[in-house]
């Protein structure tokens, strides 16, 4: 069992913005905002994947914490489940991927995101709404979420 499933199974998070990948492979989560501070509700929240990053140096470096989980949904095929929350002084959220054996497939940590606190589903894509009622839009199909390529 690799450090991010351990983590995991524990009930903690890593700390530094990224993505977590069951593989312990991991990718830079940049997100400008709208975090605590913005203003405007109901907003798109801008996510990116950054570069690759060593996740056992980041967890060496930064640590984890037990996060607050707030919502855990099925995916629509069935194929397992998404949950999502916070964590640190509130402006952390969270986002993971887990299989239909509730086994973790990927973490994603932001600390500028807010937690989040449900999900609805618009044709492939993934719609996140935090506790400002932003939105965030992923593909969970994107390949940044699974193993990468080689």
């Amino acid at each position: 069992m690799g450090l991010v499933q351990r983590l995991w199974a524990a009930g903690r998070l890593p700390v530094r913005d990224g993505l977590y990948r069951a593989d312990d492979t991991g990718l830079e989560v940049l997100c400008d905002g709208p975090g605590a501070y913005h203003p405007d509700a109901g907003q798109p929240i801008p996510w990116r994947f950054g570069a690759p990053f060593d996740v056992a140096r980041a967890v060496a470096e930064d640590g984890s914490e037990e996060p607050d989980g707030y919502f855990e949904a099925p995916l629509p095929d069935g194929s397992g489940w998404v949950t999502g929350g916070g964590g640190g002084m509130g402006n952390i959220g969270h986002l993971a991927r887990l299989g239909a054996d509730r086994s973790v497939r990927w973490v994603a940590v932001s600390s500028w995101s807010n937690p989040f606190t449900g999900v609805h589903w618009e044709g492939g894509e993934a719609v996140f709404t935090n506790d400002w009622r932003n939105r965030l839009r992923l593909d969970l199909a994107d390949p940044a979420f699974g193993p990468p390529a080689g």
